[in-house]
């Protein structure tokens, strides 16, 4: 009896901690466009560039069939629409998880599922109520289908759950979000799940352009702040952004959950009133990011936590609503093309504006003779 206890135990501890990023650099495929290459191309892209962990923001079929064999860890999403649905009851979430995730395991390396994003914080109170229930019951369905232990259940949130940021040690949730993120943190530090944070420093930067120092901003050669409290210097907003999580869960009771950062990122273009929106600014910041990310560190706070980081966003996508910078944020353009140099290889040579097209007709056996070749030939970091 005490055996069998043990066994439970240890099969449920092994649960708990599945990871769903197995490096520190992954990339959103955000795909709100019309001209984007097809996802077999996007796959042959991020091989060459050896990007091993994605996330999208849907559970799109043709993208999940395109990514088998690949190797490459995705993190579906389960949009903000689906989650009144989600919450009425475990059938229903049984449905979704069987339809967009099981049926492609484990060909198509499905890792994670994120439950909304940027819920907390946000304007549709409604959904800050079904949330956690939502998340439950897809945590539950993935139990009953023996996927637990290997597909993650997270939900991404912006800044807008906390009430402060600056300095990092004086980092709170805000008052009318606490009573919804503390449930919510306890269900997911139950499970294993990391809290997972979009931080920007270019959004920052954007509000603030007198009182931020762009270099600290973009990872350069700066004055840096230091946090009296914690006696920490900091060298970059990014890390403090990072510290800043670590702080806000550390004053609830949750100082062992790890922050992931879901998306991050700097555009390269935007309106006459967004502050640092540049070319030279994107590949400066998403360069110096991808450096610092590859070297395996902790934060001033977290020293020994390795960050981890989605950036924000593979393709500039034209379709995005809002301002001009929305529509910038792509590493490569929708030609496949890079958008600057930041040593990743292109599908096509960065002059090239219109090869794209040829991307559209091609057939299958063309295709898998081309990713074949690409494979061998592109340059790879």
């Amino acid at each position: 009896m005490m055996l069998s206890s043990f066994f439970l135990w240890l099969l449920l501890f092994s649960s708990l901690f599945s990871h769903a990023f197995t490096g520190t650099y992954g990339v959103n495929y955000g795909r709100i466009a019309d001209n984007l290459p097809p996802p077999e191309s996007v796959v042959t892209l991020l091989k060459a560039a050896k990007i091993k962990n994605i996330r999208i923001y849907d559970a799109d079929h043709q993208v999940l069939r395109a990514f088998k064999g690949s190797g490459i860890e995705i993190v579906v999403g389960l949009g903000n629409e689906f989650l009144k649905d989600m919450s009425v009851g475990e059938d229903r979430a049984m449905s979704w998880v069987k339809e967009n995730v099981q049926q492609f395991l484990p060909e198509t390396k499905i890792c994670g599922i994120a439950v909304g994003n940027e819920i907390l914080g946000g304007t549709d109170m409604e959904l800050w109520e079904v949330l956690l229930p939502a998340a439950k019951n897809v945590y539950n369905a993935l139990s009953k289908l023996g996927l637990a232990k290997d597909v993650q259940v997270s939900s991404p949130h912006s800044e807008a759950v906390f009430a402060n940021s600056f300095p990092p040690s004086s980092c709170t949730f805000k008052e009318d979000v606490l009573p919804y993120m503390k449930p919510l943190l306890q269900f997911f530090s139950q499970i294993g799940t990391p809290f997972f944070i979009n931080a920007y420093p270019f959004l920052a930067y954007k509000n603030d352009p007198q009182h931020i120092d762009l270099n600290y901003a973009l990872f350069l050669k700066n004055p840096g702040i230091y946090d009296a409290k914690t006696k920490l210097h900091y060298s970059n907003m990014f890390e403090a952004q990072v510290d800043a999580a670590y702080a806000a869960l550390e004053k609830v009771g949750f100082d062992k959950m790890d922050v992931i950062v879901s998306e991050t990122g700097w555009a390269s273009h935007g309106d006459d009133n967004e502050a640092g929106a540049t070319i030279k600014n994107a590949r400066t910041y998403n360069g110096n990011l991808r450096k610092r990310l590859l070297k395996k560190k902790g934060t001033p706070y977290r020293p020994k936590k390795v960050v981890k980081a989605y950036v924000f966003a593979l393709f500039n996508e034209n379709l995005k609503p809002g301002s001009t910078s929305e529509r910038n944020f792509g590493l490569f353009k929708a030609d496949g093309s890079i958008a600057y140099d930041i040593g990743f290889t292109g599908l096509v040579p960065s002059s090239a504006t219109s090869s794209f097209l040829s991307f559209k007709g091609i057939g299958s056996s063309f295709m898998m003779a081309f990713t074949s070749f690409a494979a061998f030939l592109f340059v790879a970091l």
